[in-house]
């Protein structure tokens, strides 16, 4: 019983102690979403050199993309021209970070990680697109010259379904908590377990800081899909009880988001293998580098760590009031955007009494509602589309409209990198109609 105190203890404290930054982020989060359109992005990827492949990495490290949402941003700036080495940097540099992660690390981390960290993001996305500008070439897309799309295709939120505030604080309160927001709640829950239950330097009793540990946190984020906001009370439970160096919790922190066998598996099908591989080795051996660096550049980060989120539990009485509130609302905020995803919802009903033709598709890939924002974009961008219903548990995406080829519609969905595969297709003839009424 005791055990479950402390862990629920430790729990609201690392809540707490995040939260007014974490509400903050989602605001300029949906601020980001609304007023930086993909078509600002793509216009500046176009190209060879290092200008492009600079400019990716720089629009990526603000956006509040995972590792999987990304995905078909950058087939997108892929078709509108983007080289390989710019794609790729942006591929690299937007999940290991966002406007949210960055407020949240600084929270529970401290200014030197907040700064590091995105710092780290920008050189890790210049590297691995420097090296696929050189080793894997700058051509365009495929087949672009076939396929149109448009911008708001790309990032659910920009398009229409009502004003900009109201699209802001829909993407930033509703859309982004409920991509993360179970993660992020599994994240302070090990936090607190890491925290109430494990002795104090227990990793570092196992393996002491140093290269061996830096390389084994680096292996252990590749393979497993980290949040880049939800991992970090992980990696501040892991250095300030566990024992582990700031710098291994910047690997972890660095793989974990940016590398999946999900999103591997994607870059391989849209970039290539000799791509796909060049991705991975560059998030490596920066992690592996970064992590090295931090350590030998603040050997007493841990303690410092240690101090601030000391200062933070010993906080003013309005300080601490500002924290229970806002503790209070992100839970709030959280339990709307999870149990209540039909909030999420930029429009209206299916218009399927207009429709005089449906398509049932079976779409594999999409794990967020970045990616069902995505597909649905993708669809009702199609000529005769009405609307789409696409759903995230199922993977089922049907489709209403007037004429429309659902070749075309199966097309659009692929290029984003998922995979779609029709299941049903029905026409409603005029005399069909007739006689139902």
């Amino acid at each position: 019983m005791d055990e479950l105190l402390n862990i629920a203890a430790d729990f609201w404290r690392v809540l707490a102690a995040m939260s007014p930054y974490l509400l903050f982020g989602f605001l300029v989060a949906g601020l980001l979403s609304v007023f930086i359109s993909p078509g600002l992005i793509e216009s500046h990827l176009g190209g060879t050199g290092l200008g492009p492949v600079l400019k990716a990495a720089l629009f990526g490290i603000p956006l509040p993309l995972c590792s999987c949402g990304v995905i078909p941003v950058s087939a997108g700036l892929r078709r509108h021209g983007a080289s390989r080495g710019a794609t790729t940097a942006f591929l690299l540099s937007t999940p290991q970070t966002g406007v949210d992660s960055i407020f949240v690390t600084f929270s529970l981390l401290g200014p030197v990680f907040a700064v590091f960290r995105p710092v780290v993001a920008l050189v890790s996305g210049l590297v691995g697109g420097s090296l696929v500008s050189f080793l894997d070439g700058n051509g365009k897309a495929g087949d672009s010259s076939t396929t149109q799309c448009t911008d708001e295709c790309c990032v659910p939120g920009s398009s229409g379904g009502g004003g900009r505030l109201r699209r802001v604080f829909r993407f930033g309160f509703v859309t982004l908590p409920r991509d993360i927001g179970k993660a992020l709640l599994v994240g302070i829950v090990i936090a607190g377990v890491i925290s109430a239950l494990l002795p104090e330097d227990f990793f570092a009793s196992l393996i002491r800081p140093g290269l061996l540990q830096i390389l084994v946190l680096m292996l252990l984020g590749i393979p497993v899909y980290v949040c880049a906001t939800a991992s970090v009370p992980v990696a501040a439970a892991l250095v300030v009880t566990g024992g582990v160096s700031p710098g291994a919790a910047l690997a972890f922190l660095m793989t974990g988001p940016a590398t999946n066998a999900a999103a591997v598996a994607t870059i391989w099908k849209i970039m290539g293998k000799r791509t796909a591989l060049i991705y991975l080795v560059a998030v490596a051996v920066t992690a592996f580098a970064a992590g090295l660096l931090l350590d030998a550049s603040f050997p007493e980060l841990g303690e410092t760590i240690k101090a601030w989120r000391h200062a933070h539990h010993e906080a003013s009485t309005w300080w601490l009031a500002v924290q229970w509130t806002s503790a209070v609302a992100l839970l709030g905020v959280l339990a709307v955007a999870i149990c209540r995803p039909t909030l999420g919802r930029l429009g209206g009903p299916v218009p399927t009494e207009l429709a005089r033709q449906s398509v049932t598709l079976k779409v594999e890939g999409m794990t967020c509602s970045h990616c069902v924002g995505a597909v649905t974009h993708a669809i009702e961008a199609q000529p005769g589309v009405l609307s789409a219903d696409v759903e995230l548990k199922t993977g089922r995406a049907v489709v209403y409209g007037t004429q429309f080829d659902p070749d075309a519609v199966r097309r659009a969905v692929n290029e984003l990198g998922y995979k779609a595969t029709r299941q049903h297709t029905e026409q409603v003839t005029e005399r069909e109609e007739e006689c139902s009424g």
